[in-house]
């Protein structure tokens, strides 16, 4: 069991037999009342974010949720295919799981599936994507990585920020939880 102070991002949890995630907390105190954890939590099933809070000694229950090392193959239709890299079994997942991820999916992409009753039900990206820049204005003679930034569009759809000084067909590599520019791949 956990208690409020063990409620951090990345967490799996259990309320009334329905897995959450949680995505965002705050410990708080106000004046001589007990303390409290405001969580934001993801539901698992559904995707839905939902405001929580936690009060004092309350425990919360820890949710049966697996991690398999999975490959993205294709998507279309509103939903988008993986492999199993242990089994090799397919699954399919629906857009509205995976909604906010899916800019960052390129074929052959390795991830990691979150499994709930043996059931995927969302997916964890690395902590970086390699992308292709297809369209961006060109770059003057001069500018320099602490120069400026300018608009960007990537391969998977994405527009990022990135330096003056990368060009059209280059491969820049993209934090997945910001969604901002890194480096060059």
């Amino acid at each position: 069991m956990y208690e409020i102070t063990d409620l951090k991002p990345g967490r799996a949890i259990q309320i009334d037999g329905i897995p959450f995630l949680i995505v965002a907390s705050k410990f708080g105190r106000k004046s001589q009342s007990k303390a409290n954890m405001q969580c934001k939590l993801r539901n698992l099933k559904t995707g839905a974010v939902v405001a929580q809070n936690f009060q004092g000694s309350e425990k919360i229950e820890p949710a049966d949720v697996g991690y398999r090392h999975c490959q993205y193959l294709y998507g279309g239709g509103g939903s988008f295919t993986f492999m199993d890299l242990s089994t090799y079994d397919q699954f399919t997942l629906g857009a509205d799981l995976i909604e906010e991820l899916v800019p960052y999916l390129t074929e052959g992409l390795e991830v990691d599936a979150l499994v709930f009753e043996e059931h995927p039900i969302g997916i964890q990206l690395p902590p970086t994507v390699d992308l292709k820049v297809v369209e961006t204005p060109p770059g003057v003679k001069g500018d320099t990585a602490q120069g400026g930034t300018k608009p960007a569009t990537l391969s998977s759809g994405l527009t990022i920020q990135v330096p003056l000084f990368i060009n059209e067909g280059e491969m820049v590599r993209v934090n997945t939880e910001t969604g901002e520019y890194r480096e060059r791949a």
